[in-house]
């Protein structure tokens, strides 16, 4: 799971980036609101990278979810790019989480002694 939710938060580095660039264009916001705010979620984004497994890691992605989708209000494409990015999220928990099972069942397979057959099935 680790994995593949560090590899959609960096692409979330990059799209926040960007997008930060978009909302300098905005005459009423100042360059230095913009990259504040900008700045702290990039920053929370590659944070969130060594947090994924710890308690509360995947609750605080979802947050970040919520506010690049709020970012819409702002540059209005990031409500898809928010959105898009809201979608690869979920499937990265989800499907991460999938793979960490079958990668735990396959380790206790190979500790377990085969039994039987080479194949490890009783006949």
């Amino acid at each position: 799971m680790r994995t593949l939710c560090a590899s959609t938060l960096i692409g979330e580095f990059f799209v926040i980036g960007f997008a930060g660039l978009v909302a300098m264009k905005e005459p009423d916001l100042s360059t230095a609101t913009v990259w504040t705010v900008c700045g702290i979620l990039m920053a929370l984004s590659v944070l969130l990278c060594g947090m994924i497994t710890r308690p509360g890691g995947v609750q605080l992605g979802w947050a970040l979810q919520i506010l690049l989708i709020a970012g819409g209000f702002v540059v209005p494409s990031m409500f898809i790019l928010g959105a898009a990015f809201a979608a690869l999220w979920w499937a990265s928990v989800h499907y991460g989480r999938k793979i960490d099972e079958a990668k735990a069942r396959f380790a206790a397979q190979a500790q377990s002694p085969a039994q039987g057959e080479p194949g490890g099935n009783p006949a």
